[in-house]
């Protein structure tokens, strides 16, 4: 009985959050999967439940320095997300993005794979459009606290473009929208995992600003399935795509709805708004529509119930 050609795949940042999702999506697709990570942010326990697979490997690397494999494809999600994460070591956050960004690429074309950049709404900086198109190049502070992420996201994905352009790489870039669920860090700073923690434990919730402020909630499994659908593109076809939900709520709204369906008793806090935190963030997703025909379908309530399910457990 003949059996199916295995892709030989490669998720930096594979026991991440995203990461682990993705490696997870890989093997039920049949995949060869190895999952690179140092546990800077990853830890083992988003990927112990893949270690029995046979199809599974776990490498324990930092993309900073240089990956010696054979591989088909290869994801780069290498790079911690949230801004308490990547603002402890600011200069390491660069290197990971620039020097994991040329390492991986430097092994895309010794062994001649494609890869896909996890690329940033960050890059969009505090936006001047809205939504943000992919073709607006962004209205970022180079010297601020957020700039060691907003700008080494910016400097791969200028490295992935002068790749395809200079050594015919295949590419494809995916600039991320706010995504949540199962699996996100309890500690990592980020609204949903903030508000939700603070709920479960009866806690006040800390709004920054006066929750006025705009985000849009993109649940994890619809984002897995537009980087597999990116991936498996026509390899004219590199991006930049953004992946996000285009439904819009504001912070205030995000924290009510936690509330309701925590049924907790936390009231809500407000504080002074960070610096160069965006006012609005919203994905134009015409891109993706069209080429992946791809769009969000989980809804935010719905995602909410999940995320909720995971954390209650460590309350």
């Amino acid at each position: 009985m003949k059996t199916m050609t295995r892709k030989q795949i490669i998720v930096t940042g594979g026991a991440g959050f995203l990461g682990s999702h993705l490696c997870e999506r890989l093997l039920e697709e049949g995949q060869d999967v190895l999952c690179v990570d140092n546990f800077f942010t990853g830890t083992k326990d988003n990927i112990v439940h893949l270690m029995a697979n046979p199809h599974f490997e776990f490498l324990r690397h930092d993309v900073c320095f240089p990956l010696y494999v054979e591989v088909d494809e290869i994801y780069n999600l290498a790079c911690p997300a949230s801004p308490i994460h990547y603002q402890y070591d600011p200069v390491q956050t660069t290197k990971t993005s620039v020097h994991g960004a040329i390492n991986m690429l430097g092994l895309a074309k010794r062994v001649k794979a494609k890869i896909l950049q996890a690329s940033t709404s960050e890059v969009y900086g505090d936006p001047e459009i809205h939504p943000q198109p992919e073709k607006y190049w962004g209205h970022v502070n180079p010297v601020g606290l957020r700039s060691c992420y907003d700008e080494g996201k910016r400097c791969a994905e200028t490295l992935f473009f002068d790749y395809y352009r200079q050594h015919k790489l295949r590419i494809k870039v995916a600039r991320i929208f706010n995504t949540y669920g199962p699996r996100m860090h309890p500690d990592d700073g980020r609204v949903v995992s903030n508000f939700i923690m603070q709920a479960l434990k009866n806690e006040p919730i800390t709004i920054y600003g006066e929750g006025s402020q705009t985000r849009s909630f993109c649940f994890v499994n619809d984002l897995i399935d537009a980087f597999v659908r990116l991936m498996n593109t026509d390899d004219t076809i590199t991006g930049p795509v953004n992946l996000g939900n285009p439904r819009e709520f504001t912070i205030k709204q995000l924290a009510e709805t936690i509330i309701d369906l925590t049924g907790s008793g936390s009231r809500l806090v407000y504080k002074p708004l960070p610096a160069d935190d965006p006012q609005q963030r919203r994905p134009d997703i015409t891109m993706a529509q069209t080429i992946l025909k791809w769009e969000p379908t989980v809804q935010l309530r719905d995602g909410l119930r999940k995320t909720i399910q995971y954390f209650s457990d460590m309350v």
